[in-house]
């Protein structure tokens, strides 16, 4: 299957515009991103999807595949499925362009589970929460599975309940933003009425879950830390900071 990543960035986050570009060890976090991508074993090539002509310019400074796409989508999967169209590829593994410390690695391990399952149609990672902090966080996807790792639901808001158990005793996961897509899986999401919840949630899947589709979960074993704020930003340049394969490509 030929494999190729997509990487969705855009200046206007509402909490945080302009964090493509901001700085983490000296370098643009888009450029973290896109070289750590391209390391993976199991990826053809590797491309960065903006609307925004700034972003296009750092990117292809250094040395990025630059797709522009409209500036009109609100979900990343729907700026994916544009960029893709005149792309030949099998396999599209969407890369949000706010997690600086993506391992090449994460892409193997996303995609390993297609080559066993021809009707597969898309993969999140995901991973255990390690902090009560980060359970709390609405900006932490948090995701609950049935009994096959197949995602039951995502929200911002603390699910499963710790009300009876604690959070100490209570198995919590993150979602983690890679996912690969068969194609046709893609075109089908960008081609769904968009939901009820995936627009309360703001939260890609639930397209898919709504629409009655499946969403396999796969563990990682990185802990990684997405970038949604500035506190964030500089948690993470103390958390790349200390890690020798984080801090260099």
């Amino acid at each position: 299957m030929k494999t190729i990543a997509v990487i969705p960035a855009r200046m206007g986050s509402s909490r945080f515009p302009g964090k493509p570009i901001a700085k983490i060890l000296g370098r643009p976090m888009i450029e973290h991103i896109y070289k750590r991508v391209a390391m993976s074993k199991s990826l053809d090539a590797t491309y960065i999807a903006t609307c925004d002509e700034e972003i296009r310019q750092i990117a292809e400074g250094f040395g990025a595949k630059v797709i522009m796409t409209s500036d009109t989508h609100e979900r990343a999967s729907d700026r994916v499925a544009e960029a893709v169209v005149y792309l030949d590829a099998d396999l599209i593994v969407m890369v949000q362009g706010d997690e600086p410390m993506t391992h090449p690695d994460m892409i193997d391990t996303a995609v390993a589970p297609f080559k066993d399952d021809p009707k597969l149609g898309c993969v999140n990672l995901v991973r255990k929460i390690d902090h009560e902090a980060d359970y709390l966080d609405a900006n932490t996807i948090k995701v609950v599975m049935n009994q096959h790792n197949d995602a039951l639901y995502m929200s911002r808001r603390p699910i499963p309940t710790i009300a009876k158990t604690g959070f100490a005793n209570t198995a919590a996961y993150k979602q983690v933003c890679i996912i690969p897509f068969r194609r046709s899986t893609l075109y089908q999401y960008t081609h769904l009425t968009p939901t009820p919840l995936e627009q309360l949630e703001s939260i890609d899947m639930l397209r898919l879950l709504e629409h009655g589709m499946q969403v396999k979960m796969v563990p990682t074993e990185y802990n990684t830390q997405a970038v949604d704020t500035p506190e964030d930003l500089a948690r993470v340049e103390k958390l790349m900071a200390a890690d020798p394969l984080l801090s260099q490509y």
